[in-house]
């Protein structure tokens, strides 16, 4: 197997943007896994990253115009890599619960 690695020559606006996807992929995540944690206490039911995502754009995007400056697919994949790590989680629990 052969590997290549690159470094991204970004410019200041490139980086600019970079770091906003990570931080509402990052804010996404960070608040699916509240949810997730809250709901589970409550129902003992975990909700899937669609169900987080349509409560995510009704509660937490109106009040975070933030999220408006990046591309929808930011904090979808976040919720997506959520709902994996709660599957690897709880189908094999050596990976350790997600954080």
């Amino acid at each position: 197997m052969k590997s290549i690695k690159t470094k991204l020559k970004l410019n200041n606006q490139q980086k600019t943007i970079l770091a906003k996807h990570a931080g509402v992929a990052r804010h996404a995540y960070n608040w699916g896994l509240a949810t997730c944690i809250k709901e589970y206490e409550s129902t003992k039911k975990r909700p899937n990253a669609i169900t987080l995502h349509k409560r995510l754009v009704a509660e937490v995007k109106s009040i975070n115009p933030w999220y408006y400056e990046v591309s929808k697919c930011a904090p979808q994949q976040a919720l997506r890599d959520l709902e994996r790590a709660f599957k690897n989680f709880l189908t094999i629990p050596s990976r350790g619960f997600p954080v």
